[in-house]
């Protein structure tokens, strides 16, 4: 799993019959300081979203196989899934406690 925020959303009318009816959001990885990751070819992503997040929140989520399992269908065609939104961020770090 990572951490991501939500940047926007993607309307789709044509689309793999799996996916009618998912909520589909653009995000971006971030480390746990929450700031974007840096020189990553796949920092921003499409995800398939399961929690009701919405743009500028802080959401986890889950790549591969493992996001289909969560959506409920091994042969829907997605690979990222949002699994949480994020209230709070805590390291060992002081500096690092962050609400979201």
């Amino acid at each position: 799993m990572q951490l991501a925020k939500v940047v926007g959303t993607i309307v789709s009318t044509q689309k793999d019959q799996h996916l009618m009816g998912c909520k589909l959001m653009i995000i971006k990885k971030i480390d746990e300081n929450g700031e974007y990751e840096k020189y990553s070819s796949n920092s921003t992503a499409i995800a398939v979203d399961t929690v009701g997040a919405g743009i500028g929140e802080t959401v986890i989520v889950t790549q591969g196989s493992t996001a289909r399992f969560v959506y409920g269908n091994k042969t829907t065609p997605m690979d990222m899934t949002i699994v949480g939104i994020v209230d709070e961020i805590q390291t060992s770090a002081p500096e690092v406690q962050k609400t979201l």
